[in-house]
């Protein structure tokens, strides 16, 4: 039996259905990938399957003794200890614990309404296996690398996500749920949670993004959601894109068929009842049912038609940087970058998020301050994309937000009237009117790109365009800018977008330095293996100038050598008095029997790990020294 299975499921909220009438199995161990325009409900599908939704007809089954979890689609801005955020994924056993631990603390103080309620306390984490919780915590975030203790709203939105996913991930559920995981994530970030993910063994994952990499990387099966109903492809998004092209150029001559004959049926029914002849009664009711049925059908959505608005070329220097500094605060996040950008350059921008990508850019464009000297061309036109959406207003509509007021816009010359030009970015004249807080995400970047390309330019900078946007759009957006005239400053954690967009790359150290590279983000990864190839070849060479021509082993004093023998049995040790400390401790009941020998026994834990890592750095020491 299938872990999931949708039979004719139905949802709708006013509008034509989300899901009419769809259908879809998952089967242990795939990795499928939900993929669809935005809007066309592909979060509201994981809600459906988590139980949060309920659908209108149909059935959702999950199969008996089955764990669902859910990882959702936003960052949350709270704060609150990073262990007890994860621990929370165990429902009430966290809750029991946590009481428990309050318990337990005022118990010691000499609370014996709290000795007592300890007891019922301790018979429920009995029941729940809440004792192992702890250990649970702190195993799943040693393996995201995560600091229990730290808060929650210090860390950065892809350390967030880590949070997030060791929560979903505590109770090892049979089925996991993604809604964009890669949102906000860094390229070191992603490339780290694809691996993650592939080494989970037996997990059973559904997942919505955008991200073609992270799809082709991860996914064993792509599922389509489109006007209201699922389809399966096997394989990855390269493979989806050749299968989609056949079904809707089958899709196209179907509906050709249909509408000649409905042409030719319209065309009968209209002559007059001598010209029929005779009155075919069964003719009449077939095309009733024709009627009924072109009017249900749904077209595929349209396409974004998105062009850049003409403008007067720039001079062929845009950029003469020299040895560039920003500052924030004390941290020097820019040190001592040189480049010359010239017109029609297309460089991408890539780093771990905080490295200094956008604070670069403020700075190229002066809007921040800096020293070292940055010279810039004549005549710029610049467009800029602001990845934090601080150009829309949320209170107005869609088109206020686009034509600041106006009924009409000039477009490369020709006016028109705002709602025609906003249908050219998928926005109904509804949907235009509608206040820009009540869209989604990828509705939102749609508004900001029809915004900026309204705008005259030579010089368009985009800060994390591709946030939320659906695939279809990526693509239309990329074949746009590869055919600017003009100059493109790019900042994207979209490894395949860059791929297909810029002509080179800075890359980000998160020290300062910033290097360039020729191509996109495979082409900066296939040519650091040489550089850094030959940095080592060069420092070899210096030092073996440097050194006697042949490297001699050092031979250990005697007491040396009997430290080195003895290392390993003295951290064995430590490790098994280690062990048995910890599984005493995860008791909670220890403290109420004896205190002071629990508090001892804590103390001495710490104690355990300083000693164990003086240890072993002092083994790799020596063993190195033997090494030569």
């Amino acid at each position: 039996m299938a872990y999931i299975t949708l039979r004719d499921v139905q949802l709708a909220f006013g509008g034509p259905a989300l899901l009419d009438g769809a259908n879809f199995t998952l089967e242990r161990g795939e990795r499928v990938c939900l993929i669809g325009r935005n809007g066309e409900g592909k979060s509201t599908l994981l809600k459906l399957i988590e139980g949060s939704l309920h659908a209108d007809q149909g059935e959702i089954l999950i199969q008996n003794g089955l764990t669902v979890s859910m990882l959702t689609q936003d960052v949350p801005m709270d704060s609150g200890k990073v262990a007890d955020i994860v621990a929370s994924g165990a429902g009430e056993a966290a809750d029991v614990l946590r009481e428990y631990n309050i318990a337990s603390d005022a118990c010691v103080l000499g609370d014996m309404a709290a000795c007592e309620h300890m007891g019922d306390l301790q018979h429920k984490l009995d029941q729940l296996d809440g004792w192992s919780l702890e250990n649970k915590v702190n195993t799943i975030l040693g393996k995201m690398g995560l600091d229990p203790n730290v808060d929650l709203a210090e860390l950065s939105g892809g350390r967030k996500r880590r949070v997030l996913l060791a929560r979903a991930l505590l109770m090892q559920p049979d089925i996991l749920l993604l809604d964009e995981p890669t949102n906000h994530l860094d390229v070191e970030s992603i490339e780290w949670l694809e691996k993650f993910l592939l080494e989970q063994n037996n997990l059973t994952l559904l997942f919505i993004s955008h991200d073609r990499s992270f799809v082709d990387q991860v996914a064993t099966r792509i599922i389509e959601l489109d006007r209201g109903q699922l389809r399966s492809y096997e394989g990855n998004y390269s493979r989806y894109l050749e299968l989609k092209a056949q079904q809707l150029e089958a899709e196209e001559k179907q509906n050709a068929l249909f509408d000649k004959k409905l042409a030719e049926e319209e065309a009968w029914i209209r002559q007059g009842i001598k010209a029929r002849r005779t009155r075919n009664e069964g003719r009449v009711r077939d095309l009733k049912a024709l009627r009924e049925e072109s009017k249900a059908r749904r077209s595929q959505q349209g396409k974004v038609n998105m062009g850049v608005q003409a403008s007067q070329r720039s001079g062929k220097l845009v950029f003469d940087i020299e040895n560039l500094n920003v500052s924030y605060g004390d941290t020097l996040l820019i040190r001592d970058f040189s480049s010359v950008v010239i017109r029609g350059d297309r460089i991408g921008l890539v780093g771990d998020n905080g490295v200094g990508k956008t604070t670069l850019v403020k700075a190229i464009l002066g809007q921040i301050e800096y020293t070292g000297s940055v010279k810039t061309g004549t005549q710029l036109e610049i467009a800029y994309f602001d990845q934090l959406r601080n150009q829309l207003d949320l209170e107005k509509s869609v088109s206020d937000n686009v034509s600041e007021g106006s009924d009409f816009v000039d477009v490369n010359g020709q006016r028109r009237h705002i709602l025609s030009y906003l249908q050219d970015f998928l926005f109904s004249p509804e949907r235009a009117r509608t206040p820009v807080k009540a869209l989604s995400g990828g509705e939102r970047n749609r508004i900001l790109l029809a915004k900026l390309l309204l705008k005259p330019s030579n010089l368009i900078v985009m800060d994390e365009p591709t946030n939320d946007l659906d695939m279809v759009t990526l693509e239309l957006l990329e074949d746009m800018l590869s055919q600017y005239k003009g100059t493109l400053l790019l900042i994207s954690h979209d490894r395949a977008f860059m791929d297909n967009v810029v002509t080179s790359t800075w890359v980000f150290d998160g020290k300062g330095r910033v290097d360039e590279y020729v191509g996109g983000y495979q082409d900066y990864l296939d040519q650091r293996p040489t550089e850094l190839r030959q940095d080592t070849v060069k420092k070899d060479k210096q030092d073996k100038a440097s050194s006697n021509p042949v490297a001699k082993k050092v031979k250990l004093s005697y007491k040396d050598q009997r430290a080195l023998e003895q290392l390993p049995q003295e951290i064995e040790a430590l490790e098994q008095e280690q062990a048995t400390l910890t599984e005493k401790l995860a008791d909670g009941s220890w403290f109420v029997k004896d205190a002071d020998a629990a508090t001892s026994a804590s103390e001495r834990l710490a104690e355990i790990e300083d000693a164990l890592l003086e240890k072993l750095e002092r083994w790799d020491e020596l063993e190195n020294l033997t090494k030569g």
